[in-house]
């Protein structure tokens, strides 16, 4: 039996929970599962998931490597320029118009992740726009 369709269940769980660049791979008899999960309660019930599979994680052909993300939507950032204003842009790209911009040290709301590269953010005077994700350092 192939790792995946033993542990169906928890890779549908976790596709459930929306787990963020989700990989799976099985490599020398062992399933690897990496990602990154919206919230501690998330991971955990994927953690629940997987102890109701396999109690006691005895089998030990399962390595999961989901962490909870720091930056999802609604939560702050500092905008970590070197010295300068962040640029906002009325859309994901420099080829887009600025908008506004986000003061250096800033503390800013992160409202969706566009891609790797872009957030969409709210500024504490409710400017709203796409900044570079580059330079915005989620708050712990």
């Amino acid at each position: 039996m192939a790792l995946q369709d033993k542990y169906k269940e928890l890779l549908d769980t976790a596709k459930t929970l929306s787990i963020a660049n989700l990989q799976v791979r099985e490599q020398d008899n062992v399933l690897y599962i990496d990602g990154e999960a919206p919230d501690g309660a998330a991971k955990d019930q994927l953690w629940n998931t997987y102890a109701r599979l396999d109690p006691d994680f005895r089998a030990g052909d399962v390595v999961m490597n989901v962490n909870v993300s720091a930056a999802v939507p609604g939560s702050k950032a500092t905008v970590t320029t070197d010295s300068s204003n962040l640029n906002i842009r009325k859309g994901p790209g420099t080829d887009q118009p600025i908008v506004g911009k986000a003061a250096h040290h800033a503390t800013v709301t992160l409202v969706s992740k566009t891609n790797d590269q872009w957030w969409l953010i709210r500024t504490e005077t409710g400017e709203e726009g796409y900044a570079y994700a580059q330079y915005l350092s989620p708050q712990t």
